[in-house]
């Protein structure tokens, strides 16, 4: 008889442990204004671990629009401290302008709800600090994602330079961007706030520049010395805020060279490597390697193809990577941390200063 009894006991909690396990994370939607909102919604209702249970916006043509692209079950909301009183999801998208960042932090903070943010962390460096310390207070999870460290090439190359293929990274070129805002198609409440320098931060400089300096703390960490400038080559916009910007980046055995622009003739999107055994160049979806030699020739000038392998299925986008640590309770590491994203912040803080005075402004350790 205790035998049996402990056998309906184990099969019981196997079943409450399965159905637990089986449970879909809830997440939220907190605004509707970012360019990157509509892509990230589509890959979160394709994930069979994933559930949106509700979106906050203020706007009604964007809320309408998101309305036809979800179930009708999601709720909306015009206040996203009510939709998390009310909806309570395990974890929220932020898709707002930069300078919301921290205080949607601190309210999910108070109700133990996890955090993922697209780009950049915050819209400077002393709100990137304390989102560090408010969500590492309150025990929950903070991730800022960047599109780009979910391609194959860039987790290649990534793997590859850690293991110092090359020799110690001497050199890095980082060109992000393309030719504006307001050149492309991109909605006009995003472009609203992007060319806002309060909103924002700055303008190619901080929406572009973030990518340079991620690939530069995830390669290098933080460096010495940080030198920029900026200009606004689309005068008859008059736009507030840069549309073009170079930074340089010191390290005592290294430097760095950040390209952000809203000049680009075309979208542009790569990182460039090198070191006393060759170079690496990440583009898009594809890796190429040079060795090093004396000349270059005609033939292959950026170096030959590096096949790379698929991801796995945790590491295919953003969103999956976030459900694996949230599900899995793993820790958020790398290029998408808190930690390192405060470095990208305080690296674009220093890279406005150096612009303001037109002197090179050094990092603390």
């Amino acid at each position: 008889m205790k035998k049996l009894f402990l056998m309906i006991l184990f099969l019981s909690l196997g079943v409450s442990m399965g159905f637990a396990q089986a449970a879909k994370t809830r997440f939220a939607i907190v605004g509707l204004d970012h360019g990157h909102v509509w892509g990230r919604m589509q890959t979160l209702l394709k994930n069979p671990d994933a559930e949106l249970v509700a979106i906050a916006d203020t706007r009604p043509e964007l809320i309408e629009k998101a309305k036809t692209l979800t179930p009708s079950s999601v709720k909306f909301f015009s206040d996203y401290t009510e939709m998390l009183d009310q909806m309570k999801p395990d974890a929220v998208i932020v898709t707002t302008a930069n300078n919301l960042h921290l205080a949607i932090l601190r309210a999910c903070a108070r109700r133990h709800i996890h955090y993922f943010t697209e780009k950049p962390m915050a819209s400077t460096g002393a709100d990137a600090r304390e989102m560090a310390r408010v969500a590492s207070a309150a025990g929950i999870k903070l991730m800022v994602n960047y599109q780009n460290i979910w391609s194959p090439a860039t987790q290649e190359a990534a793997a590859r330079l850690k293991a110092g293929e090359l020799g110690p990274i001497q050199k890095m070129i980082v060109e992000f961007g393309h030719n504006g805002p307001k050149a492309g198609n991109s909605p006009k409440e995003f472009i609203a706030w992007l060319y806002d320098p309060r909103k924002n931060g700055a303008g190619a400089l901080m929406d572009f520049g973030c990518y340079g300096a991620d690939w530069a703390m995830w390669m290098k960490g933080r460096p010495q010395r940080v030198f920029a400038y900026a200009l606004k080559l689309k005068t008859a916009e008059h736009n507030e805020v840069e549309d073009d910007a170079e930074i340089l980046l010191e390290y005592p055995d290294a430097s760095a060279i950040l390209l952000p622009s809203w000049d680009w003739s075309y979208g542009k999107g790569q990182a460039e490597f090198y070191g006393p055994q060759g170079s690496y160049l990440v583009i898009g979806n594809g890796l190429l390697f040079q060795p090093a030699k004396k000349r270059v020739g005609i033939e292959n000038p950026s170096g030959t193809p590096v096949t790379t392998p698929p991801l796995p299925p945790e590491k295919v986008d953003g969103i999956a990577y976030f459900l694996d640590c949230l599900r899995n309770n793993k820790p958020i590491e790398g290029p998408v941390s808190a930690e390192l994203n405060v470095g990208v912040n305080e690296i674009l803080d220093a890279a406005l200063e150096s612009i303001r005075t037109g002197k090179a402004v050094s990092l603390k350790p």
